[in-house]
């Protein structure tokens, strides 16, 4: 599968950083508001609805939260004015005063464009943000059906993307072998032969109770499972007709029919499943761990410092992001000796640098001179230095990996270079 354009890959992660930085604001009451506008609503239509909401909040009781609500709605006001119409897939204000904690509050405001139309005209005033028409664009389009299954066991489940989602697992009542002779061996084949088919009614009522809701997002449905039971279940025609004909050929070979065989069943499916972001991103962190068990020849960097000094000589293939990165590259300077010095932190830690001293000369007067983020920075030198960037989930193992042992940043190199520095040799004695 060719690599995601970069710039929809950042567009995708700015939209969800977004929505990161707007679900933390929390307010102290139910005064943070939310509007969302369709792209077919009247201007004057949500003007008057708002007029309208500004004067029932005067009736609200608490002096503060009416006092916050009615700026909240008078500074959306005020920004709806200036749209003759809503942008093409519309537009949602989220306004109001969130909390800071020692019973203070700051103002946000936060705009944003949704990358698809919005449906829905809503209003919500509440102790946080209204983002479930958001949300519910941060999706995967392709979603699999799983089904992995024996005599004895079953389970069902879902691929969304990159992640495994188990939905169902059932026990059968199927007896084992028997040691019995004579008539009485006909008798109980007979029992086993009803009971196994009773079983295999029983998982298409359950893949038609979980997948048909789903049939025109289902991309297809993949079917393992140990022995030979999954071809007969298939070739006997249990599934609905509709579900039947989005069984992937070849049926898998798994060892397993629970929940990990999900996972097995996916892994078994590499072949068929070749395109979708979950196979695409095990192949390429596998890559990345076989370069850097090569070592000094290994085609491999990661961590920041590493994958800075790799970008900088333009030796970067690949750089690969994880999703999950929250870090801003800030730059501070300290207004007494104007000494400047850059780090690269996670949101949570910056105010607590600029509550510190100064490196250089140890007075507390440090500000922030430049903040950017870091993901979108090494988005924009990636593509300057002609390398692919890929942004990986942390929904997958790989990615999880990425994310918590390599710092959530690696490179695949065009050639090997000297990255890391030696360690200091320990003094003798």
């Amino acid at each position: 599968m060719s690599a995601p354009p970069a710039d929809l890959e950042l567009a995708r992660y700015s939209f969800q950083r977004k929505l990161d930085e707007i679900a933390a604001a929390k307010g102290r009451a139910t005064e943070l508001v939310s509007l969302y506008v369709p792209p077919g609503k009247q201007v004057s239509d949500v003007m008057a609805y708002l007029r309208n909401e500004y004067a029932q909040s005067s009736n609200i009781k608490s002096r503060t939260t009416r006092k916050n609500v009615m700026w909240a709605i008078e500074s959306i006001m005020g920004r709806v004015r200036q749209y003759k119409q809503p942008p093409p897939n519309g537009v949602a204000f989220f306004v109001g005063r969130k909390a800071i904690g020692a019973d203070k509050t700051e103002p946000v405001t936060f705009i944003v464009e949704p990358p698809e139309p919005l449906n829905t005209y809503l209003y919500r005033c509440d102790s946080s943000f209204q983002l479930d028409p958001l949300l519910a664009m941060v999706h995967e389009p392709d979603v699999w059906g799983l089904i992995v299954m024996d005599r004895a066991e079953v389970t069902l489940g879902l691929l969304k993307g990159k992640r495994v989602e188990p939905l169902r697992n059932r026990q059968s009542q199927v007896p084992s072998k028997h040691g019995r002779g004579g008539q009485s061996q006909h008798r109980f084949e007979r029992l086993i032969e009803h009971a196994a088919h009773e079983f295999f009614v029983k998982i298409a009522e359950m893949a038609g109770e979980l997948f048909l809701p789903r049939k025109d997002r289902l991309k297809g449905i993949l079917l393992g499972g140990p022995g030979a039971t999954k071809e007969y279940f298939y070739k006997e025609g249990y599934l609905q007709y509709e579900l039947q004909q989005k069984v992937v050929q070849p049926l898998f070979d798994t060892g397993y029919t629970d929940e990990y065989g999900l996972k097995e069943l996916v892994e078994k499916a590499t072949q068929t499943l070749h395109g979708l972001e979950l196979t695409e991103e095990k192949r390429i962190i596998q890559r990345l761990l076989n370069e850097i068990r090569k070592a000094e020849t290994g085609l491999a960097a990661y961590g920041e410092v590493d994958v800075n000094h790799a970008l900088d000589v333009g030796a970067v293939d690949t750089l690969l992001i994880s999703e999950g990165l929250r870090k801003q590259r800030v730059t501070f300077r300290c207004t007494s000796c104007q000494h400047e010095f850059r780090r690269t932190l996670p949101d949570s830690e910056i105010d607590a640098v600029l509550d510190g001293p100064c490196p250089n000369c140890g007075q507390r007067a440090l500000t922030e001179a430049k903040n950017e983020d870091f993901v979108e920075s090494l988005f924009r030198r990636g593509a300057e230095s002609g390398a692919t960037v890929r942004l990986i989930s942390t929904e997958s193992e790989e990615g999880e990996m990425l994310e918590k042992a390599f710092h959530g940043v690696a490179a695949i190199l065009r050639y090997p270079i000297a990255t890391r520095v030696p360690p200091r040799p320990r003094a003798s004695g």
